[in-house]
């Protein structure tokens, strides 16, 4: 299978420069990067990619034996890398993504210069025995996850606007619910039990390359103290709060986010 056409790989922006590779999360595609990659394409050469079963991807390649885990995401990450001969790259993942990154970069640390982690979050369920919050009780995951089982599209209309915060612009509310129902529904299924069921808390000590934390200042989906755990697990982390509301910055305030990522990148390391 040629990794190009099965992750849709793009890549734009200055030949020879440093490269930021760009990882979307659950529900989205590349597409959802369009308002950064014009900022980012001045300083760097960007990849862009579909993970399978999302956007323009092979959707032959699908297979829930690989993706039914974050295994098989991670292994299309590195193979994307390798087939690119681009690395090391600053890898910018998106909320699921964010942890794909963590696993990447802990498997091949050398093929990774830098993680920038937005909107971050290891462990979506609360786990009161160890006082730690992620945002939702395990009865509330179950009952998201029952709800999208039966009726992917109405959960799509509904989930879509909390995700996306900033009510008072409905219009990225409506882009995501239309990113969610581009995507089949079969696929969806699997890919947000790996998205909400996954616990990734424990991989975070691992990690050994510079890590940029990026969350927003209010967010439904991983509210601020999940960043903050996020920091405190990995070593020698930083931490911004962009001022930015919802969970997907990328969109919602993407000057701010073009910004972040590219101060993170250009640091001499």
């Amino acid at each position: 299978m040629d990794v190009r056409s099965r992750n849709h790989v793009k890549v734009t922006g200055q030949a020879g420069a440093p490269v930021v590779m760009l990882a979307h999360g659950f529900g989205c595609d590349q597409n959802m990067w369009r308002l950064v990659v014009p900022t980012l394409e001045r300083y760097f050469t960007v990849v862009l990619f579909d993970h399978v079963g999302s956007g323009n991807s092979d959707l032959s390649s699908w297979g829930q034996d690989r993706y039914g885990t974050m295994s098989g995401y991670v292994a299309d990450v590195l193979e994307i890398v390798r087939e690119l001969a681009v690395g090391p790259v600053t890898f910018v993942g998106h909320s699921v993504s964010a942890m794909m990154g963590v696993l990447a970069a802990t498997r091949e640390p050398e093929a990774f210069a830098g993680l920038v982690l937005l909107a971050p979050s290891p462990r979506f369920v609360d786990d009161p025995a160890t006082g730690y919050r992620g945002g939702f009780s395990a009865a509330d995951i179950d009952e998201l996850l029952e709800s999208l089982d039966a009726n992917y599209l109405g959960w799509s209309g509904a989930m879509a606007p909390v995700i996306m915060g900033n009510p008072e612009r409905p219009e990225l509310g409506e882009e995501l619910t239309n990113s969610f129902c581009r995507t089949d529904p079969q696929i969806a299924r699997v890919f947000a039990r790996v998205t909400f069921l996954s616990d990734n808390r424990a991989d975070l000590a691992a990690v050994r390359v510079p890590t940029l934390v990026a969350q927003c200042s209010s967010d439904a989906i991983a509210p601020p103290e999940v960043g903050a755990y996020v920091h405190a697990q990995i070593p020698d982390s930083r931490l911004v709060t962009l001022s930015a509301t919802g969970h997907c910055p990328q969109l919602s305030a993407p000057e701010e986010t073009a910004t972040a990522i590219t101060a993170f990148a250009r640091m001499p390391r």
